[in-house]
């Protein structure tokens, strides 16, 4: 996640330096403990945080389980980890859902935190799991708050009680009350409560928040924070907690640029779970908070667990068994490329799922230059061609090749291109389905990963080069193993070249030669 990626690259380079080194002395692991205390405030974790963060850090390093340790610098790096899984709360905490329906769920925090966007994203979670929710519009002061929350209610296809126009009409008490009996009378399952919230905390904003909770009794309090808030998180959080308390923590705008780190600092000081955390502005964009996985992401480990249950909720199981037969089969066309490539756009971003892999971290500006609508290309081109042409690409001769360029608004160039970036995609998913980890085209290959057998082969061959006795014959025989290693493709992920393509006019003359010649 983006708001963390000062934090991480930090953190990261100081492990780097550590690694080096085999066996770690009190002077190592001062030093050690003093980058990551800098690395924390100036990511903006309250002093509080971090004094007692690398406290129990130096206290563990210089310890028997690190001296005693294979790998000292590893198991620091392990330290680390769990440290900050438990400044992050520890264990992971779900949303608790009342005995008796429906169970109320109250978002509290300032204003402009995101708690209405935050609505739309929880009913269509619930949704999904099978809960029938209920928004109640119970911010009426914000000017067109109810306007909002019945726009964001539409788009993720849930219920709304809202009797009062708001924009300073309205009683938000009696509204919260009357929608909690409106979903009992109704059946709905859960109702979202979305209180309005202030500039600043102020005893206005307090004593609403109280009455609220006091008339409803929900199950859940969610405290909304923004991620980029700043040192502010922490005095906002507790004001919070001594005027309304609430049960758990919804960390919003992680997908931003600021530091960040006064978010990981909540959990800590009020000693209340983070729950959710949102990442965009698409309805789809929030996901169970896990302080494991949110470690794990920091210190560029990883995230391969939710990237798997992405997977798990987009892919469907009939058609993963059937690419996978027909890549056994050698019978993958370019029509099964189209329907994985918008399988993948159904998880999210390309950035987002590239990111959660290992050791990413080292590959940032790979990843910032990554152009999701390179799919969006890629897509055109394969919708450019007909039937036969995707199932056969060896028929796609020069004439075709300029039809489905001008059809699709891209160069032949890119047509030749994604057509060998297909032929190298089949090999990639053939690589995978025998069990072994690919390279990403365009993006070398993934941190940590065991090459393919290809890649191992292509080492071999290099390795050898030329046995010839001839010197002259020699050199001539490893010049031409070079430049055919050099002359491998380039591209993005998805085989087109980007900026670097060839210009149409050039693409034109040399097919106007070869149609002459037809």
């Amino acid at each position: 996640m983006a708001t963390f990626g000062t934090l991480s690259d930090r953190l990261t380079e100081t492990f780097r330096n550590l690694r080096t080194k085999g066996k770690l002395s009190p002077a190592d692991v001062d030093g050690t403990v003093r980058e990551i205390r800098r690395a924390l405030l100036d990511a903006d974790v309250a002093l509080v945080v971090v004094k007692d963060f690398t406290s129990r850090v130096r206290e563990r390093a210089l310890g028997d389980e690190v001296s005693k340790a294979l790998n000292p610098a590893q198991q620091v790096v392990q330290i680390v980890n769990e440290e900050l899984v438990a400044i992050l709360g520890g264990q992971q905490r779900r949303l608790e859902f009342a005995k008796t329906p429906p169970t109320v769920i109250m978002l509290a925090g300032l204003q402009g935190s995101g708690k209405t966007t935050f609505a739309g994203k929880l009913a269509r979670m619930l949704e999904k799991d099978g809960h029938t929710p209920l928004l109640v519009a119970a911010d009426l002061q914000r000017p067109n708050a109810v306007n909002q929350l019945q726009v964001v209610a539409e788009r993720a296809g849930a219920a709304i009680f809202a009797p009062q126009p708001g924009n300073g009409v309205g009683d938000p008490v009696r509204v919260s009350k009357d929608g909690v009996e409106y979903a009992r009378q109704k059946q709905y399952d859960t109702v979202i409560i979305d209180t309005a919230g202030r500039l600043g905390v102020d005893a206005e904003l307090m004593k609403q928040a109280a009455d609220i909770r006091k008339a409803t009794n929900p199950d859940e309090v969610l405290f909304v924070i923004d991620a980029m808030i700043g040192q502010d998180a922490v005095s906002t959080a507790k004001a919070f907690q001594d005027g309304v308390d609430f049960t758990g923590v919804v960390l919003s705008k992680l997908d931003g640029d600021a530091r960040g780190g006064a978010a990981l600092s909540v959990a800590s000081v009020t000693g209340r779970p983070i729950i959710f955390a949102s990442n965009g502005e698409g309805l789809d964009d929030v996901e169970a908070f896990h302080p494991d996985r949110m470690a794990s992401r920091i210190l560029d480990l990883g995230d391969i667990l939710t990237l798997i249950e992405q997977a798990q909720q987009t892919f469907d199981e009939a058609e993963a068994m059937k690419v996978a037969e027909k890549l056994a089969s050698e019978t993958f066309t370019l029509e099964d490329f189209l329907e994985q490539m918008q399988q993948m756009k159904k998880m999210g971003s390309m950035k987002k799922m590239l990111g959660m892999l290992p050791g990413m971290g080292g590959m940032k500006d790979q990843l910032d230059n990554f152009d999701e609508r390179e799919i969006d290309r890629t897509e055109a081109i394969i919708r450019s061609m007909t039937v036969v042409e995707r199932r056969n690409p060896k028929v796609l001769n020069g004439s075709r090749r300029l039809r489905i360029a001008r059809g699709s608004g891209m160069t032949v160039t890119d047509v030749n291109q994604l057509v060998q970036r297909f032929d190298q995609a089949a090999k990639m998913m053939k690589t995978v389905a025998k069990g072994g980890m690919p390279n990403i085209p365009g993006m070398g290959p993934v941190p940590g990963s065991r090459p393919g057998a290809s890649a191992k082969r292509g080492k071999q061959q290099k390795a050898k080069g030329s046995r010839s006795g001839n010197p002259a014959k020699r050199a001539a025989e490893n010049a031409g193993i070079a430049a055919s290693a050099s002359a491998s493709p380039t591209g993005t992920g998805f085989g087109l070249g980007g900026k670097s393509a060839a210009p149409s006019e050039a693409d034109l003359a040399e097919l106007q030669k070869m149609l002459g010649k037809g």
